[in-house]
């Protein structure tokens, strides 16, 4: 698979061998693993936001339902001029504008919780999701083109390992820290919720802006390798969006998150009906972590086997065994409709890796602007869940298992489009 039509160029007087990295692409693919790291960290960090606000704000679930939106919402907003940005300024900066912008959003927790004001976090958490943007933007295509072209979906799957990692930490230390301290919702009053200290919010993200801050000064001291593309020619009208593999990537990465998100965001209600497990609410909220720490280790197992197989069918194989998982769980009830659920996070794992590195497929000076296409398209974690959400509510009220098993036939047919994007879809045509 070649990444780019026209080679890289990169000033570091290291380049990489055929069929390896050099000494300086290893240690600055070594240091964007922490970048992935804490973006996997914050973003599931939302998980546990939103119990907390539900019970600090006595908010309705789609009152509070408006974190994934205004989180995932900035990818569509902000997606194409993070792109713009990371063009002019080149990977390196992208990145540190990335962390500070974060960072800053970390910040405006602490007045929103003094405040005591949902429109503060919904402000707060906007611009902390413009930071990961940027950092998605920057940091996905550059570890792409940083190095041979035939294993850019290793790599980058080798760094989404390390994003899964934090995801599965996260609902643990985030419980510990912050819904610890959270009454049962079920008996929560109005005078309850008032009173709910909100120094654990505040300290949790003064902490994180302090890392991130951190991160950046460490960064600007590191000499990660220049790559610059080939000018364009004169007369040349090319633009990203003209690619046919790029745009129904598009369409693939949207259908992955929505999938993703829209799964993972009700297995809790899921293992929570006696039909299926009957679990209370805090056990099968622990059982989330499976789903996330599935798709941690099958991206790290999914390391060696893109260096075998060619990606598209890697990914088609994994969209089918997705396919058939959610399938067995809602025609079965308890343990195998459980693990059987549980186990799609394993075929998630290496998705969205691998659509980005196919979609940038050949795209060469057009890979910033495409990344933050792609990036934009995660606005499906925003779209999607909610249509789940709508077909469930349709069925007797939205009570029972029966709705619920209807809804996963939105997930399914993301996942078919992705067999057919592996299959299909990824090939490349001239623009």
């Amino acid at each position: 698979m070649a990444l780019i039509s026209s080679q890289p160029r990169s000033n570091s007087d290291s380049a990489p061998a055929e069929g390896g990295l050099s000494p300086a692409y290893t240690s600055a693919l070594a240091s964007l693993t922490v970048l992935f790291f804490m973006m996997g960290f914050i973003t599931c960090l939302n998980d546990i936001l939103i119990p907390y606000l539900k019970g600090l704000f006595t908010l309705s679930y789609a009152k509070v339902n408006l974190v994934n939106f205004c989180f995932f919402g900035a990818y569509l907003v902000m997606g194409v001029p993070a792109g713009q940005l990371v063009k002019r300024l080149g990977y390196k900066r992208g990145m540190l504008v990335g962390f500070l912008i974060a960072a800053l959003g970390c910040l405006l927790f602490y007045p929103a919780a003094e405040s005591r004001t949902f429109g503060l976090f919904l402000g707060a958490l906007f611009v902390l999701a413009t930071g990961i943007v940027t950092l998605q933007v920057a940091g996905n295509p550059y570890v792409s083109i940083l190095g041979p072209a035939h294993t850019a979906s290793s790599r980058l799957t080798l760094t989404q390992a390390f994003n899964s990692l934090a995801t599965t930490i996260a609902p643990f230390l985030g419980s510990v820290l912050i819904l610890s301290h959270l009454p049962d919702l079920k008996t929560l009053s109005p005078a309850q919720a008032a009173s709910l200290d909100v120094t654990s919010v505040q300290y949790l993200y003064l902490a994180i802006a302090a890392v991130l801050v951190f991160i950046s000064i460490v960064l600007s001291f590191l000499k990660l390798p220049h790559i610059a593309h080939e000018p364009a020619p004169a007369g040349d009208t090319q633009r990203a969006w003209h690619y046919r593999h790029l745009l129904l990537g598009l369409v693939g990465i949207f259908t992955y998150v929505g999938a993703e998100v829209a799964i993972g965001s009700h297995i809790v209600s899921y293992l929570n009906q006696p039909e299926v497990m009957n679990m209370p609410t805090q056990d099968a909220g622990v059982q989330v972590a499976f789903y996330w720490g599935g798709a941690m280790v099958g991206r790290f197992l999914g390391i060696g086997v893109l260096r075998k197989l060619k990606p598209g069918l890697v990914l088609a194989f994994n969209a089918i065994g997705a396919i058939v998982l959610v399938l067995i769980s809602v025609n079965t009830s308890g343990s195998v409709a459980m693990w059987s659920l549980l186990a799609v996070g394993l075929m998630n794992s290496i998705m969205f890796p691998v659509i980005f590195t196919l979609a940038v497929d050949g795209l060469g000076r057009h890979t910033e602007d495409a990344s933050g296409l792609l990036s934009a398209a995660i606005v499906g974690g925003a779209i999607i869940p909610p249509l789940f959400g709508l077909i469930a509510d349709s069925q007797s009220g939205g009570g029972g298992v029966h709705a619920l098993r209807l809804a996963f036939i939105l997930p399914v047919l993301c996942y078919v489009y992705i067999v057919w994007y592996g299959l299909r879809g990824s090939r490349r045509v001239a623009a």
